[in-house]
């Protein structure tokens, strides 16, 4: 519900202003908040090497939330200068259910050749609690150490592959390892109701 006022001033009410005040709470907050900001993939890009999904700000910390269907995705990184790179894998983690499937991660460069490349099969998926969303993931495999950079990227155009043998399920591509987020990202993951969706989506309607 929506009140008007003489001077145009409008006043939001029930679960609106809830969100606006937690926005203010939380922007007071923000300098210390240190969480992987969620993005959630719906489809806005097509996700194949020719219209890739694209990556702003590589060294800022986020968490794609995605969903093979029958491709592998991509995603594309454009940088200027140089930047510290970090990309890991996980999957949501259900209870009382094992491990569906593993996912594989590789990095090419803008003459589409092989940089990195890391075997989900391979490699052990273990167990973490994510504080932040209160949820449990597998983690995979990492371009980096432990959540963390090891390397530098030299100034160019980068391509992250997620794929496996079927090119099914749902992971969450992670990028970045600046863990500092602020108001905007806050208020925005607020209003859009960001936390709700990736849970419904990803552990709540998911089964084993």
């Amino acid at each position: 519900m929506i009140q008007i006022l003489k001077k145009g001033v409008k006043i939001y009410k029930g679960e609106t202003i809830m969100r606006f005040i937690l926005a203010a709470l939380l922007v007071c907050l923000s300098s210390s908040l240190e969480a992987h900001a969620p993005v959630i993939n719906d489809g806005q890009a097509p996700m194949t090497l020719e219209y890739p999904f694209d990556i702003e700000e590589p060294e800022h910390s986020k968490a794609i939330f995605s969903e093979l269907k029958s491709e592998p995705h991509y995603y594309k990184i454009v940088s200027q200068e140089k930047f510290r790179f970090y990309a890991g894998l996980t999957a949501p983690k259900l209870d009382g259910c094992a491990l569906k499937q593993t996912f594989d991660l590789r990095i090419l460069d803008g003459n589409k050749e092989e940089v990195d490349k890391r075997n989900g099969k391979s490699g052990e998926w273990w167990p973490w609690y994510e504080e932040y969303g209160k949820t449990w993931y597998w983690v995979g495999p990492e371009v980096g150490k432990e959540f963390k950079s090891d390397r530098v990227y030299q100034a160019g155009t980068y391509f992250i592959e997620v794929s496996n043998q079927t090119n099914t399920g749902k992971y969450v591509l992670a990028v970045g390892d600046e863990e500092r987020f602020g108001f905007s990202t806050i208020a925005g993951m607020l209003l859009k109701g960001t936390m709700g969706k990736i849970k419904r989506g990803w552990w709540d309607k998911s089964d084993c």
